[in-house]
């Protein structure tokens, strides 16, 4: 019952800083749907268009409404993000050791810098270029060709930038999982380096599955994957020379004292 408590404790802190940072995202809402554009217009001036004309559309009366509702619960978790892992922590802790838990806590702060790097890449890079590759293939009309014009929806662009933050955002956690792993030996460096080949097949299928059919995100999305699987296997590796370091210091300080 004590247990059950502290968890409902818990759970009503990280729900109370959700909703706050959504409150207050949502009341910057336009804003923040702005800042999300902002790749968009990078776009149409890489594409030799007027950045200042780049134009988004909705075909609903409630589109854009529920569009600043998914930004205002994508700005919220991020903003909550820090709140919410601490009182996963203070619950977790007290069942830990004290080694657990300081094994722990370096990855509970990489874990969101990861994150952030990834949702950085997509925004600064990744947007653009997938933006840029879809505008291409507009026409210009005259000569025989009809007037093809990309005139995307609110909730398309937002879902498309939103599948790649996740999508790279989750990718880049895959050093901090390997680590953690490979810390209660499910995995090791050996292991990971002779199935380097499948990874690399697996990187590009689920690239393919959960980017947009274009080659630009796909390719973007398995060539990080593939270096940070490397990243993973570096890591597994110092994981075990620490490991062995230890265990050796252990045998040492074990036969002194039974000498």
């Amino acid at each position: 019952m004590e247990h059950l408590i502290e968890l409902r404790r818990r759970l009503i802190w990280a729900l109370l800083a959700f909703f706050i940072a959504f409150l207050v995202c949502f009341h910057f809402g336009k804003q923040l749907f702005n800042l999300l554009v902002i790749p968009y217009q990078w776009a149409t001036l890489w594409a030799g268009l007027d950045p200042a004309k780049a134009q988004l559309i909705y075909t609903a009366p409630q589109e854009f409404f529920f569009t600043q509702v998914k930004v205002a619960m994508f700005g919220g978790i991020v903003i909550a993000f820090p709140v919410i892992a601490s009182q996963i922590y203070k619950f977790v802790a007290p069942g830990l050791y004290r080694n657990e838990r300081m094994a722990f806590l370096p990855f509970l702060i990489a874990s969101p810098i990861l994150f952030l790097m990834g949702g950085a890449l997509v925004y600064f890079f990744f947007t653009p270029m997938v933006m840029w590759f879809f505008l291409a293939m507009q026409q210009t009309g005259g000569a025989g060709e009809v007037q093809i014009s990309l005139l995307p929806k609110v909730s398309e662009y937002l879902s498309l930038i939103m599948t790649l933050i996740f999508a790279f955002g989750l990718v880049f956690q895959l050093p901090v999982v390997t680590t953690l792993l490979a810390r209660v030996g499910l995995v090791g460096s050996e292991g990971l380096r002779s199935k380097r080949k499948y990874a690399i097949i697996i990187a590009f299928i689920v690239a393919a599955v959960i980017t947009p059919p274009d080659p630009i995100s796909q390719i973007g999305l398995a060539l990080p994957t593939i270096l940070l699987y490397e990243v993973s296997i570096w890591m597994a590796r110092l994981v075990e020379k620490k490991r062995a370091a230890d265990e050796a210091e252990a045998n040492s300080e074990s036969s002194e004292a039974s000498s």
